[in-house]
């Protein structure tokens, strides 16, 4: 199992503000407690109300965020899991779509809806975003010149209060991993807010199907 370096983590996260905003589109779902979709969006990220970005950027910096290899953790893809019919495939078409194909978007809900386990209404947010990476001299500073574009999906699971609105995730993911500072397509981090009592499902039925 690979230990995610937390440094990376936070380097992400300096791009998800208001300022710095990394995202480009945001997509989700509305389900009951039975998995059942109650209704779906699809909108370019920047189109949102002020107040709906801040209120997303601050539920998808939660994933990288949180405390690495205890509430995020790293699983690699097998071979197998990355074969025709499974959720890899799924995923990296999210990812090379940015969210644009609402017929890869709806094979996911459906996924979810299935297999998540959940005791009340909840919202699944999925965003899009992009990376310039700068390339970092010997003595860690950057040179603000960059060799890769890392482009990545960061998904949520939000237990719904009141009105459609979306409570701190339960449990989420970040994919491709960010490893070493470079897109990691062949792993996944995971976030779980109870790590003594996980949506084991996530990992186990929707996303290594």
């Amino acid at each position: 199992m690979k230990i995610i370096n937390r440094e990376d983590m936070l380097e992400l996260t300096r791009r998800m503000t208001p300022k710095r905003n990394c995202f480009s589109r945001i997509a989700g779902a509305y389900f009951d407690e039975e998995g059942f979709i109650d209704g779906t969006f699809n909108r370019h990220f920047l189109k949102l109300s002020q107040k709906d970005i801040e209120t997303n950027l601050q539920l998808a910096k939660t994933v990288p965020f949180s405390e690495t290899n205890k509430n995020l953790t790293y699983y690699p893809f097998s071979a197998d899991d990355e074969k025709a019919g499974h959720t890899w495939q799924l995923l990296m078409g999210l990812k090379d779509c940015e969210l644009k194909n609402d017929a890869l978007l709806e094979i996911f809900y459906e996924l979810i809806g299935e297999k998540y386990h959940a005791q009340k209404p909840y919202a699944v947010r999925i965003l899009h975003g992009s990376y310039d990476i700068p390339i970092k001299a010997k003595d860690k500073e950057s040179l603000w010149e960059s060799e890769e574009v890392y482009k990545f999906i960061i998904c949520t699971f939000c237990p719904l209060h009141g009105d459609y609105e979306a409570g701190p995730p339960e449990c989420g993911f970040l994919f491709p991993a960010f490893t070493d500072r470079s897109a990691d397509v062949h792993g996944v981090m995971v976030y779980q807010a109870n790590d003594q009592h996980p949506h084991t499902e996530l990992v186990r039925e929707i996303l290594f199907l």
